[in-house]
């Protein structure tokens, strides 16, 4: 395998750009920001976003623009809190088309925890085919 570097450029310190990927915040994480922000009135979003960058207890990296819009959205970001057991934890809504498959899954779903069973993708594939499980 050949060596990508030019053997006959010198030496340099200089350090190569840090690639970063864009990581989405939690629904948690903007309530934090938003928490935060409610404390603070007075400070711009600019210093807010510094404010996360350095926060000792784990970072939160996110721009102004991308703050700008998570206050736009504030009251749905809110009011999501409740919608589903997992949203605080989640980076997007969880939109369901079929209110009684969702019911019939989440009741499935306990019942196998109850029982002490681990719960996959394969599991509910095994049941659908035995026909323990009825949606």
């Amino acid at each position: 395998m050949a060596s990508t570097k030019n053997k006959a450029a010198p030496a340099t310190s200089a350090k190569p750009h840090k690639v970063t990927t864009r990581k989405n915040l939690t629904l948690n994480d903007w309530l934090a920001v938003f928490a935060y922000i409610d404390t603070h009135p007075h400070q711009s979003q600019a210093e807010i976003v510094l404010h996360f960058e350095k926060e000792p207890t784990g970072a939160l990296a996110f721009s102004q623009s991308a703050l700008s819009r998570a206050l736009k959205r504030q009251p749905e970001l809110e009011a999501r809190v409740n919608s589903n057991q997992n949203a605080l934890s989640s980076k997007r809504p969880h939109v369901v088309t079929r209110p009684d498959v969702e019911r019939a899954l989440l009741t499935w779903v306990k019942h196998m925890e109850i029982k002490g069973d681990t719960v996959n993708g394969l599991i509910m594939i095994m049941s659908l085919q035995v026909g323990t499980m009825r949606l």
